[in-house]
Order: C-alpha cells, then structure tokens, then sequence
C-alpha cells in the first residue's frame, strides 16, 4: 500500500471516528501529506469538524477543505435571523468582551468585525456562531490589540514551550513588535498546533506566522 494510499484511509477512518461528522458524505484524496476534503454536509460545525478530525491524523501535512454547505430544505433561517441568533450567542458567551465584535450575514455567510485584547477571545466568537443552523461560513476578522507590553515575548514563548516537552533547538521564535514567527520541525500537526497557542497566549502577541514543518 502507497503512503498516499494509507494516508486517504487513514483519514477516512478518523472521519468515521469523529461522532459529530456524517463520513458518508465526505470524499478524501491525499497526495505527499496534502489531504483534499470534498462533498457536502448540512452545517460549516460538521464542516469544520471534518477538517479539525483530518489535521488529528499522522503525517497530515496540510488540508484542502472543498466540502459545500447545504442547508437542509427545512430550515429556512434569513440573513436577519441568523444575525439576530448570533449577536445573542455572543452576548452569553463569557469569554467575548461585551459589545466588542460586529456581525453581518450575507446568504449565510456570518463576517465578524471588531477588536479585543486576546487570540482566545478572538476564536471564541467564531466558535459561538459557528454552530448556528443557517451559517454556511464564518469570516474572522476580528483584530487583536492587547493591553499589554510586546518587549518580552519572545522569552515569554520560549519559557512556554519549555514548560511543556519543546526541546530548544526544534522550534524558533522570531518577534517583530507583536507578531511572532515560528520555525523549525515537528512529527505531528497537534505539536504545531500545541507551539501556535504556546506563542498567542504572550502577553502583547497581535499576530502568529506559523511557520513549523511537519515531517
């Protein structure tokens, strides 16, 4: 069996595990890594979902998401409610600054606007509209202006991965202000993912260029 071969399977099977997507409707190709996800499924949760399951696996380099929303014929939310449904989820979500992000909807696609202090909140309120029935997509576009100081975030960084199991010489931290790039190599997508948060939980980060190779 190729490598690509036992890719694809291997993130098919990880669909088939992961209890809040419908596999049957999902198509997987893979090619040196790169895994494409086509089909369509009833909700961008499922959506993303799928994609989150298939950055889970092994060896999974990258993910091209193709997978089309379509809405079931029953649910016939407009613009103007699914606007109105997520200017309330963000008003009960505790980790969203009051009044601090804007919404609009366009034939389902939810755009957020606005500024806080932290990456956290920033992901926060797309996870609070991303499971609206209704949404078909959600743009994040939410800038983040922190409170605090930029001048100590690299050591900030490298004081965090070291906390956890990152040996220094796998990963760089280059800051300029408060963006922040990441290079160097890991075996798997989570240990990427796990440096990315590392550096957006800094004090004064604005930005992060994950820039980590997975092999």
């Amino acid at each position: 069996m190729s490598d690509d071969t036992h890719l694809k399977q291997a993130v098919l099977d990880e669909l088939k595990w992961e209890p809040s997507v419908n596999a049957a409707h999902i198509g997987v190709t893979a090619k040196d890594g790169v895994v494409t996800l086509m089909g369509s499924v009833s909700t961008y949760a499922e959506k993303h979902g799928a994609e989150t399951a298939a950055l889970r696996v092994k060896d999974v380099k990258a993910v091209a998401e193709e997978i089309e929303v379509k809405l079931p014929s029953d649910v016939k939310h407009g613009d103007a409610e699914i606007a109105a449904a997520a200017v309330d989820r963000l008003a009960w979500n505790t980790s969203v600054p009051k009044d601090a992000v804007k919404v609009t909807v366009n034939k389902g696609w939810v755009t957020l606007t606005g500024d806080v202090h932290w990456h956290f909140q920033h992901d926060a309120a797309a996870d609070a509209v991303r499971r609206l029935w209704g949404v078909t997509g959600v743009s994040n576009q939410i800038a983040i202006k922190p409170q605090a100081s930029a001048v100590n975030i690299k050591a900030d960084i490298m004081s965090a991965l070291n906390r956890s199991w990152f040996s220094p010489e796998k990963i760089d931290v280059a800051t300029t202000d408060g963006r922040v790039t990441l290079t160097g190599t890991v075996e798997y997508w989570d240990e990427r993912e796990l440096a990315g948060n590392a550096a957006w939980a800094a004090p004064g980060v604005t930005s992060v260029s994950n820039d980590i190779r997975v092999n």
